[in-house]
């Protein structure tokens, strides 16, 4: 098995071993104090409630540079990951906007959720870019239970007196880190596959906003950080969705691999040196 294969099953198992061994961290009431609560249009909490069109969006975009006739998929079964992260964005639209409207950790638990989806589904797209297009599509369900589950045993530990936040968050941290680690480690099957990076990037930027959100507030007066947060976190997918539409297969002997076939079985259709192309 070669190194980079072996630093992807060792990251995989260390994130296992933080996510089961440290010391559990309940989710601070805190959270749910937004710097921005204002209502308009009878809707609470407005800009944070609306900000959430911009995974919609971008959801919505996805699917159709996922399902239109000339996407470049080397196998229509590859279109799967990619289709099931564009719904991913759209459920978190939905989860966060609900949430926003009145935050406590129940409504919490439907924004958290749907990004398990949208996170593990990506790792599942790359793994098939990069990996393996069998070792990636089989991850893929197994990979949103995790994500699911981690969601639902701290909304468990919440509701039994002892919340335990930590295994969603390394769940996170490990979907956007490994991300990076194919990123650099793996070169892609397609083209423009280092617009991953900008995902990276988007969500770090994010984080940031979320992190200052009453600073960022104070200081502009308009918008708070988390309402940022949501538009930057929502035109982070966009990446994904232009690289959709521009890419094209780099490795043609990745095809017939995609598609249960031996590697040699479409040399033969291959244009000669002299043939018209």
């Amino acid at each position: 098995m070669k190194i980079r294969n072996l630093l992807l099953i060792g990251f995989a198992l260390m994130s296992a071993a933080l996510a089961l061994f440290l010391p559990a961290v309940p989710q601070p009431l805190a959270y749910h104090d937004f710097a921005d609560q204002h209502a308009a249009h009878g809707i609470a909490n407005f800009d944070d409630v609306v900000s959430n069109l911009a995974f919609a969006l971008a959801g919505l975009a996805g699917l159709v540079a996922v399902l239109r006739p000339r996407s470049c998929f080397a196998a229509p079964v590859e279109r799967l990951p990619y289709g099931v992260f564009c719904i991913g964005l759209l459920l978190t639209a939905a989860g966060s906007a609900y949430y926003h409207l009145a935050p406590t950790n129940d409504t919490l638990f439907w924004d958290r959720l749907p990004m398990t989806v949208a996170f593990m589904s990506l790792v599942s797209a790359q793994l098939v870019d990069r990996v393996s297009v069998r070792a990636g599509l089989l991850a893929l369900v197994p990979m949103m239970l995790v994500g699911a589950g981690t969601v639902l045993y701290w909304i468990d530990t919440e509701h039994r007196g002892h919340g335990n936040v930590v295994p969603y968050a390394v769940l996170q941290a490990f979907a956007v880190f490994v991300l990076l680690q194919l990123a650099l480690l793996h070169p892609s099957r397609y083209t423009h596959g280092n617009a991953i990076y900008a995902v990276f990037a988007g969500y770090v930027l994010a984080k940031v906003f979320e992190q200052y959100d009453r600073q960022i507030f104070e200081l502009t007066g308009v918008v708070s950080g988390h309402t940022l947060k949501h538009v930057v976190a929502g035109i982070a997918g966009v990446p994904v969705i232009w690289m959709l539409w521009r890419r094209r297969l780099v490795a043609p002997d990745s095809a017939p691999v995609a598609q249960g076939r031996p590697p040699g079985s479409l040399r033969s259709h291959r244009p000669s040196a002299s043939s018209p192309r």
